[in-house]
C-alpha cells in the first residue's frame, strides 16, 4: 500500500474567475435595481436565502451555481490575498 501524501489539485483557476465574473455580474445587477448589493449577498451567504439575490440579469440563477462554501473560501483567499 502506498503511503504518500496524495497532492489534491482542482480547477481553482478556472473557477476563481467563474466565481469572481458571477460575484461582479450579481454585485451589478443588485447595483442597477438600487439594492445596496453587499448587504444583499451577505444575506444571501449567511442564509442561503436566494431571494436576497434578484432576478434582474440572471443574477439569482447565476449565484446558485457555486456552493456558498466555496464563496465563502474564495472570499477569505482573496481577503488573505492568498
Amino acid at each position: 500500500m502506498d503511503r504518500n501524501t496524495i497532492l489534491f489539485t482542482s480547477q481553482e483557476k478556472a473557477d476563481q474567475s467563474t466565481t469572481e465574473e458571477i460575484l461582479r455580474t450579481v454585485y451589478n445587477a443588485l447595483e442597477e435595481k438600487g439594492y445596496n448589493s453587499i448587504d444583499q449577498m451577505v444575506g444571501y451567504i449567511l442564509s442561503g436565502d436566494p431571494s436576497y439575490i434578484t432576478g434582474h440579469n440572471n443574477a439569482r440563477n447565476l449565484i446558485r451555481h457555486i456552493e456558498r462554501d466555496d464563496l465563502v473560501e474564495e472570499l477569505l483567499k482573496s481577503f488573505l490575498n492568498k
